[in-house]
């Protein structure tokens, strides 16, 4: 089942008795909100049981990768036993190091044992684990080649790219607008640099998830009745050295820290 274009398309696998068991007014309401990412398809009590999995599976939906999370780990700790991590961290631009494969993940030191347990000295975001091994396991070791292009344009990406944009882009953008200077400082937080002459736009950065896997952020202020915007660039080699569920991980993952990060901003904020 493709990602879902519009509400109606969701609206068309519900039973339409809007029963509000959801918590919408209507069944239409809930598509929409679904398709918002303000609701899960799951949380309709009426659909088919068959119906949400294919959904989730198919479109990308978090909560159903939230469900597997445990059972795929447990599936790539013992894919990483069986590989050679000092060949591993050559192909991935890591480094091999007391028994590890050490990788930069924006800046800071993520690595793995040949046991396939995950070590990192801060907080470890929720959404890096599944990129990093799918990264680790199956990477090319393809170099970018500085050929940016959006979601959309990736393979498999096209179907996907309405719940990205949601997600990440608009989800990003909002974060921009309300702490437009905490935007700029953080996104050079965490070793990113300056693009491009032409790809600059009021605020851009390129940051690096992975070694080998740059992701672009450019933000456009309002101006004169225009509307800001932000988009999400990738080089063109991402695909030979990710999962397109990865790479949609790692913009939802970049999303949800600034989201965190402008939280904390507003209570630091408010407290003074």
């Amino acid at each position: 089942m493709p990602a879902p274009k519009n509400a109606m398309e969701i609206f068309k696998l519900l039973d339409k008795s809007n029963c509000r068991d959801c918590g919408e007014k209507t069944c239409l309401a809930f598509a929409g909100a679904v398709l918002r990412g303000q609701k899960r398809i799951d949380q309709c009590p009426r659909l088919d049981p068959g119906v949400v999995e294919r959904f989730s599976r198919d479109s990308g939906d978090p909560s159903m990768i939230e469900t597997n999370r445990e059972e795929f780990l447990a599936m790539v700790k013992q894919k990483i036993a069986g590989i050679n991590l000092v060949s591993a961290a050559e192909r991935t631009g890591g480094r091999f190091q007391n028994g590890r494969l050490i990788l930069k993940i924006l800046g800071k030191d993520f690595s793995v044992d040949a046991q396939g347990i995950f070590h990192s000295d801060i907080h470890v975001n929720p959404w890096v684990a599944a990129p990093f091994f799918d990264y680790v396991l199956n990477s090319h070791g393809i170099s970018p080649t500085g050929q940016w292009v959006s979601f959309r344009e990736l393979k498999n990406g096209k179907d996907r790219y309405p719940l990205f944009q949601k997600r990440c882009e608009e989800a990003m953008k909002q974060v921009a607008d309300t702490h437009t200077d905490l935007f700029d400082d953080v996104v050079h937080m965490f070793s990113g640099r300056q693009v491009q002459r032409q790809f600059q736009s009021d605020i851009s950065v390129v940051l690096y998830p992975l070694p080998k896997v740059p992701v672009m952020i450019c933000y456009w202020r309002p101006d004169e009745g225009i509307d800001s915007s932000l988009n999400i660039f990738f080089d063109e080699t991402v695909v030979r050295n990710l999962d397109i569920g990865s790479v949609f991980s790692i913009g939802a993952g970049l999303t949800q820290m600034f989201q965190k990060l402008a939280l904390r901003h507003g209570f630091v904020e408010a407290a003074g």
